[in-house]
């Protein structure tokens, strides 16, 4: 869980992780927060035991590249720290691949239930997918999901090297080129708006374009 001044919600999004119904190892990664979530996080360690690591501010591919280092289960899931996604979902997620069907799986906003907000971020997130589809031959609906989990095999068979929100192209050009079984399931989404906290911007289209244009054609 990367986080970066998100004291409004990190202490429900961390229970409620918490009380998933599955064994899980969350690993916190304070991204250099300035808005007292830091703060938060300690208490909350102190009182719930998860695994926490602090970083000066480097962005989100930072963060969960410190974040993915330190896993030692068997499963990884990247879980944002605002209330965008249910972590109630966890178990449908890994389902496929406790199955041995799948070594990845996406959760799609755009198949299950979601706010209806910000056509912006959904052209965005079209025209970017329709790339990544057309870039590795796949026909994924959502690319830029929050929700990608994945057998920790998958995750150690890559170098990963982005900072920012580049992280989620890089990934799954990485994913593809390999040929690992990708399945999406249907999510449930709450996007929020920019008064809300949301910091991608329309500018991180072009820039996710880049990174998949550049990872098809080298490591």
């Amino acid at each position: 869980m990367p986080v970066y001044n998100e004291r409004t919600t990190i202490d429900e999004i961390i229970r409620r992780v918490l009380a998933v119904p599955v064994r899980v190892q969350l690993i916190v990664v304070d991204d250099g927060s300035t808005d007292g979530s830091g703060e938060i996080l300690s208490g909350l360690q102190a009182e719930l035991g998860f695994v926490l690591l602090r970083q000066s501010n480097a962005g989100k591919g930072a963060a969960l590249r410190r974040g993915f280092a330190a896993a030692t289960g068997d499963l990884v899931l990247v879980q944002d720290a605002d209330l965008e996604y249910s972590p109630e979902e966890y178990p449908q997620l890994i389902e496929l691949i406790r199955q041995g069907k799948a070594d990845v799986v996406y959760g799609s906003r755009f198949l299950g239930r979601h706010r209806v907000f910000l056509f912006t971020h959904y052209l965005g997130n079209r025209v970017v997918t329709l790339a990544t589809n057309l870039l590795y031959n796949t026909m994924l609906t959502d690319m830029e999901t929050g929700y990608k989990v994945m057998r920790v095999e998958v995750l150690r068979s890559m170098t990963l090297k982005s900072d920012g929100f580049c992280i989620e192209p890089e990934l799954t050009a990485k994913i593809f080129k390999r040929g690992y079984r990708v399945y999406e399931i249907p999510i449930t989404y709450a996007g929020r708006g920019y008064d809300q906290g949301k910091k991608i911007t329309w500018t991180a289209g072009f820039t996710a374009l880049w990174a998949l244009l550049k990872f098809r054609f080298t490591e």
